[in-house]
């Protein structure tokens, strides 16, 4: 991906993207019909060691097979580190995904690594990064730099690992990680990646569920990972723009249009002040909502 197209791509919907095991094919199958903007075909933590080399393969056909319409669908593979992980990067870097998401990654020489291994790949392939370790979260800004440089695009939270590995205790309100997650949003967008949240891991409670994903929204992802088909509807629901937001960015837009208000910097709207930074949000908003209205 180059500069010129990062703006667009930011713009793209990812409200729900959608984990599955590579080795699963009637979940692949159901997935082109499940209305999430990305799907992931696992063949990291959802697949056995015994099974890696099958889901390897399966993984590549599904992405061959085609079928997933408007969704993006990205690959995540074993670390480069491990005994699948060089086999697993070298099959993605020649199938048609979209983006290939790498876990466990601890500071930009791990993306230096990965970049390398994916020189052969059509620049087409997105480079997706799990923040998901204790030593990434002290390494946010330089990681996210990487963009600047590297096929790197977005990221994903990893916040099952990162308790696991701070041995902290995963709440509803994720308390011990709230720090964590709006540093990892602010290195995101200081160098243009877009950011998802990690997963939720109430499939069964949606209400547990809708609560985590407003928490993500308040936080400013993009949208948020999922485990679940079920966690889709109230995802994209929580994720897209409402009516009254798209009716105030609506206003903006025809009210800095207005003949009086060109090359103002500043105008009043519904009695509020509002900037050139508003009418750049509203814009957004109304391209995000248009988009996510043409994939039906």
């Amino acid at each position: 991906m180059t500069p010129a197209d990062a703006p667009a791509a930011l713009d793209r919907p990812r409200r729900s993207a959608l984990y599955l095991p590579a080795s699963n094919a009637k979940a692949i199958a159901k997935a082109r019909t499940l209305p999430c903007d990305v799907v992931i075909l696992d063949l990291e933590d959802a697949v056995a060691p015994e099974a890696k080399e099958e889901a390897r393969a399966a993984a590549v056909a599904a992405v061959a097979e085609g079928g997933f319409g408007h969704r993006e669908v990205a690959i995540r593979a074993n670390g480069i580190d491990t005994p699948w992980g060089a086999a697993d990067l070298a099959a993605i870097a020649g199938s048609k995904a979209d983006a290939v998401l790498v876990p466990k990654v601890d500071g930009p020489q791990d993306i230096a690594h990965y970049e390398a291994a994916l020189a052969q790949a059509p620049a087409s392939l997105q480079l997706w990064a799990m923040i998901e370790t204790c030593a990434s979260v002290f390494a946010l800004e330089p990681i996210a730099a990487m963009a600047g440089s590297t096929r790197l695009s977005l990221w994903i939270m990893g916040t099952n690992d990162l308790a696991k590995e701070m041995r902290a205790q995963l709440t509803p309100e994720r308390t011990p990680f709230l720090p964590f997650l709006s540093m990892t949003v602010a290195a995101a967008r200081a160098h243009g990646v877009a950011i998802l949240d990690g997963v939720c891991n109430e499939f069964r409670d949606l209400d547990a569920f809708e609560a985590e994903a407003r928490q993500g929204l308040l936080f400013g992802f993009d949208g948020k990972s999922l485990i679940h088909p079920a966690q889709i509807d109230p995802c994209n629901a929580v994720f897209s723009p409402g009516e009254a937001d798209l009716a105030w960015a609506h206003g903006v837009i025809e009210a800095f249009a207005l003949p009086e208000n060109q090359g103002k910097g500043a105008i009043r709207v519904d009695g509020k002040m509002t900037e050139l930074l508003h009418l750049e949000q509203a814009r957004r908003m109304v391209t995000v909502a248009e988009r996510i209205a043409a994939a039906g």
